[in-house]
C-alpha cells in the first residue's frame, strides 16, 4: 500500500509524518512538489521520500487524507469542550475555513493528481460528511437546529469557504456564511 508505515519502526513513522508535514506546508503555497526540497526540509534522504511515496500523486493524496483526518478527528474534542452550536462555529471558522483558505496549492495539486489517478478517495469525502453529521446531530439533539437536515447539503453550503482570501476579512466572511447557513438550519 502506498504511503504505508511499518508499525514496528518508530523512526519510520516519524519520517513519514515529517514528510507529510513538510509536503503539506509546501502545498499550502504551491501545487508544485520537489521531492529533493521536501527531503531536505524533513531532514531525510530523498530515497526515504520515494520509499514512502513513489510518485508525487501518492504524496499529494496522502497529504490530502492527513488534512481531512485532522478536520474529522477534531470534532469529538470540540463537542466535548463546547456547546454544540459553538462547536459547529469553531469547527467552521478555526478548522474548515482555515484549511480551505490556506490549502489552495493543495487544491490545485489535487486537480492534477486526480487527473492521472482518477477521483479523490471516497473515504475522505465520507469522513467529512461524517464530521458534519456528528455536528448536526449534536445540535439537533440540543434543539438548536432541525433534525431533517442533509449533511451533504450543509457541506455543499460550506464549500463557499473555498472563495475566502487570507488578505481579506476571512473570519468575518466565515461568520457571515455560517450565520446564513445557521438561519436556514434553525428549528422554528
Amino acid at each position: 500500500m502506498t504511503g504505508s508505515v511499518s508499525p514496528r519502526r518508530a523512526d519510520t513513522r516519524r519520517n513519514h509524518e515529517r514528510i507529510l508535514a513538510v509536503a503539506a506546508e509546501s502545498l499550502s503555497c504551491s501545487a508544485e512538489l520537489s521531492f529533493n526540497a521536501i527531503a531536505k526540509q524533513a531532514e531525510v534522504g530523498v530515497g526515504t521520500v520515494y520509499r514512502h511515496f513513489p510518485t508525487p500523486e501518492s504524496l499529494i493524496l496522502a497529504v490530502y487524507q492527513r488534512e481531512v483526518d485532522h478536520l474529522v478527528n477534531v470534532v469529538p474534542r470540540l463537542l466535548a469542550e463546547h456547546p454544540p452550536d459553538e462547536a459547529f462555529r469553531i469547527w467552521t471558522t478555526d478548522y474548515l475555513a482555515h484549511y480551505m483558505m490556506s490549502k489552495r496549492g493543495l487544491a490545485n495539486a489535487l486537480t492534477v493528481a486526480t487527473r492521472s489517478r482518477g477521483q479523490l478517495p471516497v473515504s475522505a469525502y465520507e469522513a467529512m460528511v461524517g464530521a458534519v453529521t456528528t455536528l448536526l446531530k449534536a445540535n439537533a439533539d440540543a434543539g438548536n437546529i432541525r433534525d431533517d437536515l442533509d449533511p451533504q447539503t450543509v457541506l455543499r453550503g460550506l464549500a463557499g469557504l473555498l472563495y475566502l482570501s487570507p488578505d481579506e476579512d476571512w473570519r468575518g466572511q466565515t461568520a457571515a456564511l455560517t450565520d446564513l447557513l445557521w438561519r436556514g438550519m434553525r428549528r422554528d
